[in-house]
């Protein structure tokens, strides 16, 4: 609370609201409101929620309980299997997206299937893919999806490191992208 009067000053001189038209339009007397956001009178529901109503605003924005959510994905590395990932959504389950960052390594491809999608997007080196029967490199800004029950493997082609991102969905849900509207989004 003791960050209230600042608040309710810093608000007020952001719409050029003088004491007396305040307290005018809350009925709490000019000497009060002066206090309050002083720091010397101890803020009040009573007092609080017309000031609120007044200055048009929600009355966490005056108590200062609601912080803006940061847009930052605030990810902690993890190493797994020599490569580093980077979660890059917060909630668990569903769609999950990750960067990933694969060191220089000759590894033999060991095949695995798993219920689920993938889609893999490289950002910086290359990226061999082994799904099912094929055997592809993949290059930077090149992209692959599929159904994680086929037999696959991914990783660095042995030339050097590569970073990419990994969307996987564990119910198989699938990125939906489209470079045109369907049939009945188009207006004709």
């Amino acid at each position: 609370m003791a960050g209230v009067g600042p608040r309710l000053r810093r608000i007020r001189k952001e719409r050029e609201v003088t004491l007396t038209a305040l307290s005018e339009a809350t009925g709490i007397s000019v000497s009060t409101l002066s206090r309050l956001e002083s720091g010397l009178r101890r803020p009040s529901l009573e007092l609080l929620l017309p000031i609120a109503r007044a200055h048009q605003v929600p009355l966490d924005e005056l108590v200062g309980s609601r912080r803006p959510d940061d847009p930052r994905v605030k990810a902690k590395p993890v190493q797994r299997g020599g490569r580093t990932f980077w979660p890059l959504t917060r909630q668990p389950g569903g769609l999950q997206a990750f960067k990933v960052v694969e060191p220089r390594r000759d590894q033999e491809p060991d095949l695995r299937t798993h219920e689920g999608y993938e889609w893999l997007y490289v950002l910086a080196g290359r990226l061999r893919l082994v799904l099912g029967e094929h055997d592809v490199v993949l290059a930077a800004g090149e992209a692959a999806e599929f159904d994680t029950r086929v037999p696959h493997w991914f990783g660095s082609t042995g030339e050097g490191p590569v970073e990419f991102l990994s969307l996987f969905g564990p119910q198989g849900e699938r990125m939906h992208v489209r470079t045109r509207p369907a049939a009945r989004d188009r207006l004709d």
